[in-house]
């Protein structure tokens, strides 16, 4: 018997998808880990529906000789440097699938598998954003002569970090550091480690994509932009503020369709981009 076309699902190469139960099992769309929620800052201000979002750095004070202020007859000012972000980036994500293939294509629960990837896809969507803004705006770092193991490369870097001072850090404490590298590079590093007695766990955690090395957060990811080795940033370097509205099932207008997915408002920018340094292949 030959099988019957459906009417919404198409094949990813051309035509449509064929319905028959005994065809309808799926594997479930597999993604990397996704960071941007967990790295990303905080410690924001102001109204998503307005439009913009805001942070502010305030200026680290600086010590005057005892007698200052009553001599002056004022305090000094507290000093602040707000960073707006502009809630100007909109992605929807919405499909439609006939009755007839949600009935007859034999996949338990289509629509909440789609609904779950449409959050799967947001998710890839924030962390490319997320790490191609601290890649654009990060300090580009270049290894000294010395550090040619990568164990002593990666030091250099966190020790990079970890002693700027300027008017808003006095240094960075190590527990505040996230490494975030490529396949390739965290493999590099995680070997090396391996490789060491009664190392310090790198990976060996419930989620093999992340570790520490040095007292310092590293991650592994595929969504750093190509060419980029690694990103070493403080935790809240970038802010992702984002605003989904679900746009629930729903019969599609004289048809016997339905309609589903998720809008998605958001803005991405770097908050401290004098803590993000980067190292990019030329």
């Amino acid at each position: 018997m030959a099988r019957i076309d459906a009417l919404s699902i198409e094949l990813r190469t051309t035509g449509k998808d064929k319905l028959k139960e005994e065809y309808g099992k799926v594997i479930d769309n597999i993604q990397h880990i996704t960071l941007a929620s967990r790295l990303k800052n905080q410690d924001l201000s102001g109204d998503p529906t307005a439009g913009t979002i805001e942070a502010k750095r305030f200026v680290n004070v600086s010590g005057k000789a005892y007698g200052t202020a009553r001599t002056n007859g004022k305090g000094d000012y507290i000093k602040a440097e707000p960073v707006v972000i502009a809630i100007n980036d909109d992605t929807e994500y919405l499909e439609e699938v006939e009755e007839k293939d949600i009935a007859m294509y034999g996949v338990g629960g289509l629509i909440e598998r789609r609904t779950r990837n449409h959050q799967n896809a947001l998710a890839v969507e924030l962390d490319t954003k997320f790490f191609a803004e601290a890649v654009s705006v990060g300090t580009a770092f270049t290894p000294s002569a010395g550090a040619t193991a990568v164990e002593d490369e990666i030091e250099e870097a966190i020790q990079t970090i970890e002693t700027t001072k300027n008017d808003f850090v006095q240094g960075v404490p190590r527990n505040m550091i996230e490494i975030v590298m490529s396949p390739a590079y965290y493999g590099k590093l995680r070997n090396k480690i391996n490789s060491i007695s009664n190392s310090n766990n790198l990976g060996v955690v419930p989620n093999y994509e992340e570790g520490t090395f040095n007292n310092v957060h590293v991650y592994s990811s595929v969504f750093l932009p190509a060419k980029t080795d690694y990103i070493v940033m403080v935790n809240g370097a970038v802010a992702q503020p984002v605003r989904t509205s679900i746009y629930n099932p729903e019969k599609v207008q004289l048809s016997d369709a339905t309609a589903f997915g998720l809008f998605a408002y958001k803005g991405t920018k770097a908050v401290t981009p004098d803590l993000i340094i980067k190292k990019v292949q030329a």
